[in-house]
């Protein structure tokens, strides 16, 4: 035993019907670490942490230690804040219909043996724990209309309030901190928040399990970094001595290729394939722009720029208060659209929420990826067998793993639930292909094969509007970026200046230095 590592694992192994989801892994975090946790879906990351957490019983043999002190396995569902573990997973386990206050502190008023619960003590109790992070919060605010990054921090001081508790009492007790994929709905530009307040908690003694799929951020942000490849322990290295091609090289078992971006020149005039003028609604103010037959269009800015909500606007998911789209020569009032007649007009939408807006977790694979062609199956009657040969040949064409239709679009991991998600759509050959932050989640040998079937769509003659603040994604798949500020298109980058530093400079450029850009509203 280590009283200096805060958690040790040793010989940890989990087998799933007869396939081992971890194979003797071998992990050590020390007091007052960030360690970041990588891998490609499927390697095995979910698996551990749900080991820690009493979700899963893994094979006998394995061995489990928090500050130097042994623990039994399988770790006791509902006691690792007795143990000095925390866990803040990716859907950060907020309730929004509920309060700072009450999400806060629900575990401890729900514990307490009083009649009353005195709100104004417990609102201060809040704001209290707030400031130990140099954070502010109004304990009133309901959650579900924050801001994400405040969500996220809501999640996490909550988590590293447990920890104090632990701690409290014990100074050789340093607790740890588990933050499953946290960023993964975060603007780039709200990570850095997250990150100082992870920063503090490790000052404090406490260690800290960063899983991300996000290599640069993993790298920014921790000391040392251990890969897991198939269930095992690739490595474990030191992330000021590292860089992100070694990782990858860790990652996939061989170097990554290189994605070719080819920035194609599209000449937009009245033949364009898609029109869409003066949509105003919400934050986005008379915004205008075309696209072509072919063309791969991406947007971003800053978080609460608009960019995020002009696909839903144009999909008639959330109204748009006016404008009007044309669709090859057919046009229609965007005030009026709704879902079923964007879909009827020959477009897709590609929501970044997979699970609860992109896919139906509780359906199989098999009815995730046939949703928009069932109709070809069923003449009169469905023709189940036709249909599980359609998502047989779907899953194989996406390289769907594993390629399995019957399981739970839930069960799969987040890059091949993307593949299936794009399946979906694409086998119903849209004109336009709407997708927002298309690799979210995804590890980088799936987000290389996203790339590849956006980019095939459009060679097909798919129009792709892509909405992303992940600029490196941009410039390796668009022709042309429109940069949003205050719900206006301030600039478009085209050609040469399409690349990942051109766009991080131009949305953060002084907003008083521009003026809307007139290049990319369609010609008169």
């Amino acid at each position: 035993m280590d009283p200096a590592q805060t958690l040790v694992v040793r010989n940890m192994s989990m087998t799933f019907g007869g396939q081992r989801a971890l194979d003797a892994v071998d992990v050590s975090i020390r007091r007052g670490e960030i360690h970041g946790l990588v891998g490609q879906n499927g390697c095995g990351k979910s698996t551990l942490i749900k080991i820690l957490s009493g979700y899963h019983h893994p094979d006998p043999g394995g061995e489990l230690e928090i500050d130097g002190r042994p623990v039994k396995l399988p770790v006791r569902t509902g006691s690792a804040s007795e143990l000095g573990m925390s866990f803040v997973h990716q859907d950060l386990g907020l309730l929004p219909t509920l309060t700072v206050v009450e999400n806060f502190r629900a575990w401890t008023i729900s514990t307490k043996f009083e009649w009353l619960i005195r709100w104004g003590r417990e609102r201060q109790l809040t704001e209290e724990a707030f400031a130990r992070y140099g954070l502010s919060c109004d304990p009133r605010a309901v959650v579900g209309e924050l801001p994400a990054v405040q969500r996220a921090l809501l999640a996490i001081v909550r988590a590293l309030e447990d920890l104090r508790l632990y701690t409290k009492d014990d100074e050789s007790r340093g607790g740890l901190l588990v933050l499953d994929e946290p960023t993964v709905f975060l603007p780039r530009e709200n990570r850095e928040n997250l990150f100082e307040v992870v920063r503090r908690s490790v000052e404090h003694g406490s260690s800290v399990l960063f899983v991300s799929h996000d290599l640069d951020e993993a790298l920014a942000v921790t000391d040392r970094i251990t890969v897991l490849r198939d269930g095992r322990v690739e490595g474990t290295v030191s992330s000021a001595e590292t860089n992100k091609d070694q990782l990858v090289e860790m990652i996939i078992g061989k170097r990554l290729e290189v994605f070719e971006a080819t920035h194609r020149e599209h000449t937009l005039g009245e033949g364009s394939h898609v029109s869409v003028e003066g949509v105003t609604g919400g934050t986005i103010k008379d915004v205008s722009f075309a696209l072509n037959e072919g063309e791969v269009l991406g947007l971003t800015g800053l978080v609460g720029s608009g960019f995020e909500e002009l696909l839903y606007q144009m999909f008639g998911a959330t109204p748009a208060q006016s404008g009007r789209m044309t669709i090859a020569g057919v046009a229609h009032d965007l005030a009026a659209m709704s879902p079923p007649a964007a879909i009827k007009a020959g477009m897709a939408l590609i929501p970044a929420d997979r699970q609860g807006s992109a896919g139906v977790g509780s359906l199989l694979v098999r009815d995730n990826v046939m949703l928009q062609v069932i109709d070809q199956y069923r003449p009169y009657r469905l023709d189940r067998r036709g249909y599980l040969r359609g998502a047989e040949k779907a899953l194989q064409e996406y390289d769907v793993r594993p390629p399995e239709p019957i399981m739970d679009f839930q069960a799969l991991s987040g890059g091949n639930q993307q593949k299936v998600v794009l399946a979906k759509w694409l086998q119903a050959a849209p004109k336009v292909l709407l997708v927002h932050e298309p690799t979210q989640g995804v590890d980088v040998g799936a987000r290389l094969q996203v790339f590849e079937t956006i980019t095939k769509a459009a060679a097909q003659g798919m129009s792709v509007v892509c909405a992303s603040s992940d600029y490196e994604q941009l410039a390796a798949i668009c022709d042309r970026v429109l940069i949003f500020h205050d719900g206006q298109i301030m600039c478009a980058l085209v050609g040469d200046e399409l690349t990942k530093d051109r766009i991080t400079q131009q949305c953060y450029v002084s907003r008083s230095t521009l003026r809307p850009d007139t290049e990319t509203r369609i010609p008169a």
